[in-house]
């Protein structure tokens, strides 16, 4: 069956009452799965009311308290991983295995965070006079306003609900209404672990009336955002306007770097499906091809000839290696990015229009020949598109990988260390990824700079934005 849709207020789930609800269409067969409800004002004020009225209490819990009840998150994440997967399939559309996936490597995000958050330390700083004792404390910010996005429902989610809780935060989490069941699941395992009410609360609504409300709220102290980029600069000027913290993990445009020494069969079929991978919808994405003309044809040949081979189709069949685009606007959007190739003298090598067939699918694109300025080399695709181009000079190509203001992953094949030292050192992004995908790992840092975000989630890193810094001295 699949999940039940309601709000998460106060400890309780909040059905019907008239609210207004939103269909949830799965986008595969186009089949309406349920009613989502939107919280209305009056919802927003309890969950608001309540987050302020259990942070009282929740700041001042037992770090081993917050960590037995992430691990046993965790522990319920890998119980329930099949229908919780299941349901994510049905209204995101990624294939079943990588739902499932997603679900399972979040349980070690769980435990990552459990063990973190008993390792929360202040310091003791030398006073200048032996009658003076200095102290450095860390301590929760707040509340917390969370908003999370469509394409990795349940990873985006318990990211921030983790990091929040094992501070010593309470938070209002706005999950993805186009996709909510994975959201829907994390609040009944933390309902079931036996959070205290209020610690979580989820909202549901209108993503522009629902944002404005919370972060203008006195109540809020800190918010955090992964999306575009034009919403994140939004949010964060609001939240700047009222002296809040942010996080921000917003669009990245990963530019990939394939020199002459690399493996190349190994980085083409690689490439190919991890291009692939959530049908191109996920933030780290390769986006940006620059092969060495010297293996350009080789690479090409190969990474081609792997797409050919990835069968798309419906999530939930087994065979299915590529599912649909999660949202209906998005094929529109994707033969934008090819026709404006096409004006430009880009060349389609494969694919490069929708799929005849019911649901929101576009087939596996593969472009030569594309121009710097067009719309493909300067605007995330979010999308199984990939351009690819030839590059000769090692300098000219990372000042092409640097030439966009985004700044959130990058790919680079090389088996020269001086190579792979020169990119790393001098590629402008968040995450530098070397002959491998290795980010978003729950002990790495995760995020990026410039226009693709501030602050990080994960790794050692990932309760500072959770927490302010207190200086006591006395005598």
């Amino acid at each position: 069956m699949y999940e039940t849709l309601a709000l998460y207020i106060d400890g309780e789930f909040v059905e019907g009452g008239g609210r207004d609800t939103q269909p949830v269409v799965n986008p595969s067969t186009l089949e309406v799965l349920g009613q989502l409800p939107h919280a209305n004002t009056a919802d927003l004020d309890r969950a608001l009311a309540a987050a302020e009225r259990a942070f009282a209490t929740w700041r001042h819990s037992s770090p081993m308290q917050r960590s037995e009840i992430l691990r046993t998150v965790g522990q319920l994440s890998r119980d329930r991983a099949d229908q919780i997967g299941r349901n994510l399939t049905l209204d995101q559309g990624k294939p079943l295995a990588e739902a499932i996936g997603e679900i399972v490597s979040c349980a070690d995000h769980c435990d990552w965070h459990a063990e973190e958050c008993r390792r929360i330390y202040g310091r003791v700083v030398l006073p200048r006079s032996p009658e003076v004792r200095q102290m450095v404390l860390r301590e929760p910010v707040g509340v917390c306003a969370a908003f999370t996005p469509w394409n990795f429902p349940y990873n985006q989610a318990i990211r921030k609900i983790c990091a929040a809780i094992g501070a010593g935060c309470t938070i209002i989490l706005k999950g993805p209404e186009d996709a909510p069941s994975a959201v829907m699941a994390i609040a009944r395992m933390f309902h079931d672990a036996g959070l205290p009410p209020g610690v979580l609360n989820i909202v549901w609504g209108v993503p522009s009336e629902i944002s404005e409300y919370l972060i203008r709220s006195p109540i809020v102290r800190k918010v955090s955002f992964t999306g575009s980029v034009p919403v994140g600069k939004h949010l964060a000027s609001l939240a700047g306007a009222h002296m809040k913290r942010i996080t921000m993990e917003l669009g990245g445009h990963s530019p990939v770097l394939v020199f002459d020494d690399a493996d190349v069969d190994r980085a083409a079929q690689q490439l190919a499906r991890f291009k692939v991978r959530n049908a191109g919808q996920v933030c780290v994405s390769p986006t940006r091809f620059y092969i060495h003309e010297k293996v350009y044809d080789q690479f090409l040949e190969g990474f081609v000839n792997s797409l050919k081979g990835i069968r798309v189709g419906d999530g939930l069949d087994p065979e299915t290696q590529m599912g649909p685009l999660a949202h209906e606007r998005r094929v529109p959007t994707m033969s934008k990015f090819v026709d404006n190739a096409l004006e430009l003298g880009g060349k389609v090598v494969l694919g490069g229009e929708p799929l005849d067939r019911s649901g929101h699918f576009f087939a596996p694109t593969v472009i030569t020949d594309v121009p710097d300025h067009s719309m493909l080399m300067t605007e995330e695709p979010f999308g199984p598109i990939a351009p690819i181009t030839r590059f000769s000079d090692t300098d000219d190509v990372i000042r092409k990988a640097n030439s966009l203001p985004f700044g959130l992953s990058s790919y680079v094949f090389t088996n020269s260390l001086q190579t792979a030292t020169k990119a790393s050192n001098n590629i402008e992004a968040g995450m530098v990824n070397i002959n491998h995908f290795g980010s978003a790992l729950p002990e790495t840092p995760f995020g990026g700079i410039k226009d693709s975000g501030i602050g990080s989630e994960g790794g050692t890193e990932t309760f500072e934005g959770y927490l302010v810094t207190k200086f006591v001295t006395h005598v």
